[in-house]
């Protein structure tokens, strides 16, 4: 296997399921989690340094003018980024990276990192998103509503990505985003299959857009 790190950057609609991945994920791989900032309230059971750095928009503001970070935008009323000093840190330590952060974010870093890989997972479908955030319960159906809306928009900019997984049933969702992550540290062709330009992936895509 290749020793250089690779930073990862993962998509998807939220209510997609790619915490769950991770999660199965991160039981199996050494990997740096990076811990994105933002300005939005935690949620039930969120941890602030674990599932988010939760800071307030003065200090997420002087964090832009200081260029600390490695991209950051708006989304749903609030800010999110991803503070670059301990992603670069943990490259250079030869140890992989998975950002977790939305389409706007993800082509920012690849802007700045052309070596990242950019994963987008998909969802069977825009209702089985709205299905899942309702389940959660969460958020409010005004946000909700929301998230559903954007889910579209986000889901056309997959295309853009390396690889395109999709999120049907978790283990082989899991299976594949190992595949993906094995095969770009390799670089090899195991996960073709998976690439955004293949023809039965633009289909799939395709078809969840269609179905919005």
């Amino acid at each position: 296997m290749s020793s250089k790190a690779k930073l990862f950057v993962v998509s998807a609609p939220s209510g997609c399921g790619k915490g769950t991945i991770l999660a199965e994920v991160f039981k199996e791989k050494e990997v740096y989690y990076s811990v994105s900032c933002t300005t939005r309230k935690a949620r039930d059971g969120e941890v602030d340094g674990v599932h988010y750095n939760f800071i307030d928009d003065k200090k997420f503001e002087e964090m832009i003018k200081n260029n600390e970070f490695l991209e950051h935008a708006g989304f749903v009323g609030n800010y999110y980024g991803t503070p670059k000093a301990k992603v670069e840190e943990m490259l250079d330590k030869g140890i992989d990276v998975i950002l977790e952060i939305e389409t706007q974010g993800a082509f920012q870093v690849k802007e700045a990192m052309p070596d990242s890989v950019l994963l987008f997972i998909l969802p069977p479908s825009v209702k089985e998103i709205e299905r899942r955030l309702n389940k959660r319960g969460t958020e409010s159906q005004d946000v909700i509503a929301k998230r559903v809306s954007q889910a579209k928009g986000e889901i056309e900019k997959a295309y853009k990505y390396d690889y395109v997984i999709m999120n049907d049933a978790l283990e082989d969702a899991v299976q594949d985003f190992n595949t993906v992550f094995e095969s770009a540290k390799n670089d090899d062709s195991n996960a073709d299959i998976f690439k955004a330009s293949n023809r039965n992936t633009i289909k799939m895509i395709d078809e969840v857009l269609k179905n919005a």
